[in-house]
């Protein structure tokens, strides 16, 4: 067995119709995960894959679900190939697959977890939205050419001055924060973000302003179901998209995952905690691309490879 890699999982946006049948056509224990995760959230997965359109894989009770199962997928391929992770991080949703890989979770718990975390985000989304005037629903937007620390900083500030719900919610790189707040705040945000030196401010295609305070009905209604889940200590290390740093224990653990769905995703913190322990590469575990390129703006020599797909992970495995 090779362990010389960090494990990254994707999270919500990674998705793409199709994703993972390929690992389910090639692996025997991807096909087992198909299964266990269609009892566990009571759809047939493989026809979700199949036949959603990428318009319904948007939706959190829909996608947390397939995500997970496609991270996961990849994951017992690699397995299957002889390679386990030294240690793992997830961004989002893919701290759940990340939990599943360091044994804090069992598979089938991480399917009960993803599931309701799934439709109590959505059913919040959709309070959000009906409650907001049309046209004036709350989001995110990524923020692009300034420093994290410069865009956290100007939010203390214009907050401590009055305009209100705006929070720094995602920190992916050195060159790209994510925000969250209402319609109102968005908009004044990105002219002051400009004049700051923004290049770019983007609004986001998604369904609420996640990983801020305005989705606590979002965490309200999953706390029961987590409380109820049996959290093991890591079994290698984990990080923490709340702290940033390395998970100490399963207590932690499970404090963390309710939190996560209300405060930032602190990405930059972990892949600096991951390039400490000194692996010898890392490897996006899951669709898509996006954490490859988050990667690269660490500037570090350690490189990361895509791990989503059978040809991804057969190059990886000639390695």
């Amino acid at each position: 067995m090779v362990n010389k890699y960090a494990f990254l999982f994707p999270g919500q946006g990674a998705q793409y119709p199709g994703m993972a049948l390929d690992l389910l056509a090639a692996s025997e224990s991807a096909r087992k995960l198909f299964d266990t995760a269609s009892n566990i959230c009571g759809k047939d997965m493989e026809a979700l894959l199949k036949n959603s359109d990428a318009e319904t894989l948007k939706r959190s009770d829909i996608s947390q679900p397939a995500i997970t199962l496609a991270n996961l997928a990849a994951y017992r391929f690699l397995e299957e190939k002889g390679i386990l992770p030294a240690a793992c991080a997830g961004f989002s949703l893919g701290e759940y697959a990340a939990l599943a890989a360091a044994k804090v979770i069992s598979i089938e718990d991480c399917f009960k977890l993803v599931t309701e975390r799934g439709k109590a985000m959505q059913a919040a989304a959709d309070n959000i939205a009906k409650n907001s005037e049309q046209g004036a629903v709350p989001g995110m937007a990524a923020v692009i050419g300034l420093a994290p620390e410069q865009v956290e900083a100007l939010i203390a500030e214009w907050s401590a001055a009055g305009l209100e719900d705006l929070y720094a919610a995602n920190f992916n790189s050195s060159k790209q924060i994510v925000v969250s707040g209402t319609a109102a705040a968005l908009a004044e945000a990105e002219n002051r973000f400009k004049t700051a030196g923004a290049r770019r401010v983007i609004r986001l295609q998604v369904a609420g302003p996640f990983h801020s305070p305005m989705i606590q009905e979002a965490a309200d209604a999953f706390a029961p179901v987590l409380e109820s889940i049996t959290f093991n200590n890591p079994s290698i290390p984990l990080f923490s998209n709340v702290s940033g740093k390395e998970v100490k224990s399963g207590a932690e653990a499970k404090s963390f995952a309710l939190r996560q769905i209300t405060e930032p995703v602190r990405w930059t913190s972990e892949e600096e905690a991951v390039i400490s322990i000194g692996v010898k590469a890392v490897l996006e575990c899951g669709p898509g691309k996006v954490l490859q390129g988050l990667w690269k703006d660490t500037g570090s020599d350690i490189p990361c490879y895509t791990a989503g797909t059978v040809e991804d992970i057969e190059l990886v495995a000639k390695l």
